[in-house]
């Protein structure tokens, strides 16, 4: 008898997970969920951190604000967002994720597609690029923000 396709996630199903810029409950991929086109994460970010510039080379993003405020960027071009505004981001386009407010930022991350063919699974997803400009400097005079990482540091 085969086992049925898994479409709905109870709280108790989702994978809780830290990476180096936000806390992660996973609420949909594959592995949890029947998606393959699909993935969502809550994130959890830290007053005064951040996402920094990066790329999705082969998926396109949503960014969905739930709580607090984030400061996106899509390419050159930011924006303050609260809660329930939303930024898309085409495949391949540098983005980045700052909180440099005093509350946690909560916000969905959405993203397609959720399996890459063999093929694209071997570029790096998501790939820095916050060391070459203009991104290594586009936020020069702005309140500066962290990774989690740097948490455990000295």
């Amino acid at each position: 008898m085969s086992e049925q396709p898994k479409r709905f996630v109870a709280e108790h199903e989702v994978i809780h997970e830290d990476n180096d810029w936000t806390h992660n409950e996973w609420l949909c991929r594959p592995g949890l969920a029947e998606a393959e086109r699909l993935l969502m994460v809550r994130a959890r970010m830290k007053p005064h951190h951040c996402h920094p510039f990066h790329i999705h080379p082969h998926r396109e993003e949503i960014i969905h604000v739930e709580q607090g405020r984030a400061e996106q960027w899509v390419g050159e071009e930011h924006r303050i967002l609260g809660p329930g505004e939303v930024a898309v981001i085409p495949p391949g386009v540098p983005h980045a994720t700052y909180n440099p407010f005093d509350e946690e930022l909560v916000f969905h991350a959405i993203l397609s597609p959720g399996v890459l063919g063999d093929e694209l699974a071997c570029d790096p997803d998501p790939c820095d690029v916050s060391d070459a400009e203009p991104w290594k400097s586009i936020r020069d005079g702005m309140t500066p923000c962290r990774l989690l990482r740097d948490d455990s540091v000295g």
